[in-house]
């Protein structure tokens, strides 16, 4: 604000190059010359222009000065402040904290969807759990190769799916009527549960155990996370029940285990991906064309994401050295809060069907919730038009 800028178009750089240079010397001699000479020159200055005293040049009047700016370098804004949002406030610990006795400690698995049952030694210990779309059945992976569905509001249990993986299932994604299945041995199954030969599409392309499994919202694209470090994007229209389908995508960056896998809900081809511990990055990535937009290192081990439903907004889970979930702000990935409170890896996120509320599950056996999204704003629902005379009225006199 104490800054103007010369106009150059109305500046004579010749003569200020002269005034600059020549120009002082003739002040200096200013006082030796002899009337006569004065006169002269007095008259020359008048003919060539030369009687201007600046320099500079400036065309347009200065802005007139912004009120309450302090003379004292005070950092108050210059522009007129816009009506903000008011900051929302995260609290720093979880509303409730439960007990989780006998929770797996195994970053492989994918043990927390808002619903859980226990299982004998016989066929368990259960190793992944997803609900359905419509809320009410629920496929419970086990740790010898079969599947389960139940139907939650009967307690009864549907099918079990048998005959598709080698190994334990650890990793389960619906996409409408297809259940689809991640296994030890590495292979990716579409199970159709509407039928009884319920494998319709088998995706090889892991080499390890398939520790992360998530359809798009639009169920076109899935996202496979590996522990041979690798994402696949596969394409459902590419996808055939005669022979294995190929990937669409092949994403080689990071350098461990990534089970995390989070689909943005406002950009459909917006991917984040997060690598284990020897990686401990969260990338990004358009789907469309397999470009990573960007990296960052969180500095420790990245167990699961979560997009808020709500705000442009990023929650990863963490184990070692903090164990703790953080907050980031989308697209500039700075940090807005770090909640802390497990005293072991967060292995598992799950959040409320309202987007508001996160559950999540650590080694330490505790399940805890936070308040961590807020509130989704509820829109204003238009006033009515009422055409009746008088309607503004309470009464008349």
């Amino acid at each position: 604000m104490d800054r103007f800028i010369p106009n150059r178009s109305a500046m004579d750089f010749d003569y200020a190059h002269y005034m600059l240079t020549e120009g002082r010397k003739i002040k200096e001699d200013q006082t030796v010359c002899s009337p006569a000479k004065d006169a002269y020159r007095k008259m020359l200055a008048e003919n060539l222009n030369m009687n201007r005293t600046r320099i500079l040049a400036f065309k347009n009047k200065p802005p007139t000065p912004v009120e309450n700016f302090s003379s004292d370098n005070s950092t108050a804004s210059v522009h007129p402040a816009k009506s903000a949002k008011p900051r929302r406030h995260i609290p720093q610990s979880s509303e409730r904290t439960l007990d989780a006795p006998d929770l797996v400690d195994d970053f492989y698995l994918n043990l927390l969807e808002w619903g859980q049952r226990q299982f004998d030694d016989e066929n368990g210990p259960v190793t992944s759990v997803n609900w359905a779309p419509d809320g009410r059945h629920i496929a419970i992976g086990l740790n010898n190769s079969e599947v389960q569905l139940w139907d939650s509001a009967s307690n009864r249990q549907l099918r079990t799916l048998r005959g598709g993986h080698t190994s334990r299932v650890g990793s389960m994604a619906w996409n409408n009527h297809i259940l689809t299945t991640g296994g030890m041995d590495g292979q990716i199954l579409n199970n159709d549960v509407r039928i009884r030969s319920h494998i319709v599409e088998t995706y090889r392309g892991h080499q390890q155990e398939v520790c992360g499994l998530k359809w798009s919202a639009s169920g076109q694209q899935l996202a496979s996370g590996g522990n041979d470090n690798l994402v696949h994007i596969w394409d459902r229209s590419m996808a055939s029940s005669n022979s294995p389908t190929q990937w669409l995508h092949r994403l080689e960056d990071h350098t461990s285990a990534v089970k995390a896998l989070a689909w943005c809900p406002f950009q459909s081809n917006l991917l984040a991906t997060g690598g284990g511990g020897g990686d401990r990055t969260i990338k990004f990535w358009n789907t469309h064309t397999g470009a990573c937009l960007n990296s960052v290192d969180t500095g420790s081990q990245v167990c699961s994401l979560l997009w808020s439903k709500n705000e442009r907004e990023l929650l990863s889970s963490h184990g070692f050295t903090n164990n703790q979930l953080t907050l980031w702000k989308y697209p500039s990935m700075v940090k807005m809060a770090e909640l802390t409170g497990h005293t072991s890896r967060v292995l598992y996120m799950a959040q409320s069907p309202d987007g508001c509320t996160v559950a999540s599950a650590a080694g330490d056996e505790t399940l805890r919730f936070w308040n961590v999204f807020g509130a989704p704003e509820v829109a204003k629902a238009a006033p009515k038009a009422n055409h009746e005379p008088f309607s503004q009225l309470n009464r008349i006199r």
